[in-house]
């Protein structure tokens, strides 16, 4: 049977799977923040890009069964997240997004696949729009690009769960482990005014997408996506049954097929 964690009670408790202690790990300078990345693995790169308040510790399902795929697995905090740092610039998606690229310059990659969920495929997105050389496609998972595209907040047990992991995970890793409800408060205001994507601006990107989203996600319109996929040439729609906004977590191996079918149609 496989492991299932659907109201991130383990989540909550203990974290995801710790990610892997082989990894090469360090930190590079970029646009006012120290940014802190590892890679494990070796093969065809790929970019895990995690959501808005988490880290990229959220990902301990995923880098093992990409790594056992023959992938070389880069994951990153972004700034501000995790054991990253920040200016007092506001946060936004496109200097996430050259972070992501600052990491790649850094690594020597020269084009990766980019696997982003919820802030993390906005970011993914912005990076393969603004740079489509150095992205070979993207597996955007449940989350929007304009303003029309999100649900009214409703708050779930799930999502107080979620948060509470959050802010245990922030006051263990960060340099400002006293600054969490500020950096809430931050990173809110970027998700009430970004992305802002026009539908000629979506039509334009130029690299694989496959957009996706669990059956029932707390944040994201499944119309939003639909439009997502039919509004960027040739983009593919999966819709994950079973799982939330939280299927990464939730329902490891089921959100992992996805990624590894989207991967190997990349080749």
């Amino acid at each position: 049977m496989e492991f299932a964690d659907d109201e991130l009670f383990k989540f909550d408790e203990d974290g995801p799977e710790p990610l892997p202690a082989s990894g090469a790990e360090g930190r590079v300078s970029n646009d006012g923040a120290e940014i802190w990345y590892a890679s494990y693995g070796a093969g065809p790169a790929v970019i895990l890009l995690h959501g808005g308040l988490g880290n990229a510790g959220n990902w301990g399902y995923q880098v093992p069964a990409l790594v056992d795929a023959g992938y070389r697995v880069i994951v990153i905090d972004s700034r501000g997240h995790g054991r990253s740092t920040r200016d007092d610039r506001p946060f936004s998606y496109v200097l996430m997004s050259g972070d992501v690229l600052a990491v790649m310059d850094r690594l020597e990659i020269e084009k990766a696949s980019v696997i982003g969920w919820s802030d993390g495929a906005c970011t993914a997105l912005i990076l393969a729009d603004r740079h489509p050389d150095r992205v070979s496609g993207v597996f955007f998972f449940a989350c929007n690009m304009d303003a029309t595209g999100t649900l009214e907040f409703r708050p779930t047990p799930v999502i107080d769960r979620c948060f509470s992991r959050h802010r245990k995970d922030y006051q263990a890793l960060s340099t400002t482990p006293e600054d969490f409800e500020a950096f809430v408060a931050d990173v809110g205001k970027m998700m009430q005014s970004e992305p802002n994507y026009t539908a000629a601006e979506l039509a334009a990107i130029k690299v694989p997408v496959t957009v996706a989203i669990g059956e029932s996600d707390e944040f994201i319109r499944r119309e939003h996506m639909d439009y997502l996929a039919k509004t960027i040439p040739d983009a593919a729609f999966v819709l994950i049954s079973g799982v939330s906004h939280f299927a990464p977590l939730q329902r490891p191996a089921l959100f992992n097929r996805e990624v590894l079918a989207f991967l190997g149609s990349q080749t």
